[in-house]
């Protein structure tokens, strides 16, 4: 690694007074660092350019009984795979898809409910364990290539052994192990390797800001500052903008970052070092164990500040082209951009090469439902766009219609699906890195407003016994057909698209209900014309002259055939055009 800094936590009864030797080539111990708690010991190593792979016993003794050894431990060390520094992570090339494991197909049903997991399988209780796993991903591949999804951001799946509502992944019982009812790492690394096979990556999603109440540490905590208020829990107050706000005061500023997310999620403190090591240490090694392609950070913001500067660094020192997408929830373009990673990166700031854009993700949603005005409608998504200015790299961010915390895409548009097209066809060819959500190519929707359990519900065809199966299309309606094979089309062309991929943008002001804009690389062009009206509108193509010049034959992208370019071109009502030249 390019960092020769290793730092290992030790738990054990009564080894925070006790001694360790061991005898390794390469490697050497810098300092001991017992914890407050007297079962933990913290190791610093160096290791160096020439140490070897292979087994290192370390050996505890307790320095009152002379010569007697308390405890043995064997340390593995990995050789890294060839060109693992360099490896890439997602990009414009790429169309991502957020599944949520529990929720997306049940491969294995022995799994669904283990001994020593408290949250057990309930498929009637919307928050309850409803059986997704591992197998049941790798078994939808196939479905998922044809879909022509290329990344696959997956919910946490490391463990979460909580009383109740474990099966989001967010409340973390152990950063280092897969949950048993997903499987086990070895299942986890078949589906990275079969994925692959396939041209997709993998896209973890990871938490630093907090863990579970039920992780291991929790019942005896290393150091008595591990977690923010720690004796009387204080909760966050959410006002992400008190991180920018030069007149907020300290306190609301302190209370969102170090105040917990709920009462079943303790805060943890990064600016506790060996807090900020554990985190820094256990991504890279989900990086360089797993072959990821990416990963996605949960709650970006609510952890400290310097620490998330750290965390980027450290990640992209290790891997320059990787991929690492934050989330900061916010409609603010001022707040989300900061957050986001200049060419040359200062020190002390933000290595984030991404982040989810929700500015542009509520101005999408809004320009579709509103009625056409001077200040509503298209325009909004027009002039949201144009915040780009903000952006270091906006190419880079990742635009969606909808996630796992927010209603679904097709909810949010009304169940309407003319605009459900218009929307998809916006996504898929705008400057940004698009994701969908698992089963939105198959219009699925939420009736109660913001129910997660709704939003989260079960990918149909993922059980054995479903009347509806999207992977037969047994039970699926003409619409939904309709809406998945729309997506496929969209897909399928934007895979061989470089012009999609890296090209430049440019967009003409909205007019009579029709946004127009195109993506330009060299002498290839894209232009994309969305008709909200409910009416036929004859379009003057003069307009485009810049991007149409002199050519007469194109191609209609999504009537796969081609066409002759006149001056004038009738759109049908609520509807998109793609032109390729």
């Amino acid at each position: 690694m390019k960092s020769q800094f290793l730092q290992v936590l030790v738990k054990a009864s009564r080894v925070a007074q006790m001694d360790v030797q061991f005898n390794y080539p390469g490697l050497r111990l810098l300092e001991i660092h017992p914890g407050d708690h007297p079962d933990y010991l913290f190791l610093d190593f160096e290791v160096s350019d020439q140490m070897q792979a292979g087994d290192c016993e370390l050996n505890f003794y307790n320095p009152q009984i002379k010569g007697k050894k308390q405890y043995q431990y064997t340390y593995r060390f990995l050789k890294r795979e060839e060109g693992s520094a360099n490896r890439k992570g997602f990009s414009g090339k790429d169309v991502i898809y957020l599944i949520c494991p529990d929720r997306f197909v049940n491969g294995d049903p022995s799994n669904d409910s283990k001994p020593d997991m408290a949250d057990k399988l309930n498929r009637n209780d919307p928050s309850g364990r409803h059986g997704g796993d591992i197998q049941g991903i790798i078994q939808s591949l196939s479905y998922l290539q044809q879909l022509g999804i290329t990344s696959l951001w997956i919910n946490p799946l490391v463990e979460n052994n909580m009383p109740q509502h474990s099966y989001h992944g967010y409340a973390i019982t152990d950063y280092y192990k897969i949950d048993s009812r997903y499987g086990d790492l070895t299942l986890y690394l078949k589906l990275v390797q079969e994925a692959k096979l396939r041209g997709m990556t993998i896209i973890a999603d990871q938490v630093a800001n907090h863990c579970g109440s039920s992780h291991w540490w929790m019942k005896a905590l290393p150091f008595k500052d591990w977690i923010n208020y720690p004796d009387s829990a204080q909760f966050t107050n959410h006002m992400r903008s008190t991180l920018q706000d030069p007149h907020a005061v300290a306190a609301d500023r302190t209370l969102f970052s170090d105040g917990w997310f709920v009462p079943t999620m303790p805060d943890l403190n990064q600016r506790n070092s060996y807090v900020a090591n554990y985190l820094i240490q256990n991504s890279i090694w989900w990086v360089e164990t797993a072959g990821l392609g990416g990963i996605r950070m949960d709650t970006y913001s609510y952890s400290d500040k310097a620490f998330m500067n750290l965390w980027s660094k450290r990640l992209m020192d290790e891997y320059p082209n990787f991929s690492i997408v934050g989330e900061e929830w916010s409609e603010n373009p001022a707040i989300v951009a900061q957050w986001q990673a200049k060419d040359l990166i200062e020190p002390g700031k933000s290595a984030l090469p991404s982040l989810m854009d929700f500015p542009l993700q509520a101005a999408l949603v809004k320009a579709l439902t509103q009625p056409e005005n001077w200040n509503s409608g298209w325009i909004l998504l027009y002039e949201a766009l144009a915040n780009d200015f903000l952006y270091p790299h906006p190419e880079k961010l990742v635009l969606f219609g909808d996630n796992h915390d927010m209603d679904r895409f097709y909810s949010q548009l009304g169940a309407n699906p003319a605009l459900f097209r218009l929307g998809m066809v916006y996504l898929l060819t705008t400057l940004r890195i698009p994701q969908i959500m698992y089963g939105t190519e198959i219009l699925m929707q939420n009736e109660k407003h913001n129910n997660h359990g709704e939003i989260r519900s079960d990918f149909p065809g993922g059980w054995r016994g479903d009347s509806v199966n999207v992977f037969t299309n047994q039970g699926l309606s003409t619409e939904q057909i309709q809406a998945q094979q729309f997506i496929i089309r969209l897909t399928s062309w934007r895979k061989a698209s470089e012009v999609i991929h890296s090209g430049s943008m440019v967009h003409f002001a909205p007019k009579n209900g029709v946004y127009v804009y195109a993506r330009e690389k060299g002498n290839n062009s894209v232009l994309v014309l969305l008709n909200k009206e409910n009416t036929p509108i004859t379009i003057n193509l003069k307009r485009f002259s810049s991007i149409i010049r002199d050519r007469k034959i194109a191609w209609d992208v999504l009537k796969d055939q081609e066409m002759t370019v006149g001056d004038e071109l009738i759109l049908s009502p609520v509807s998109a055009k793609i032109i390729e030249f």
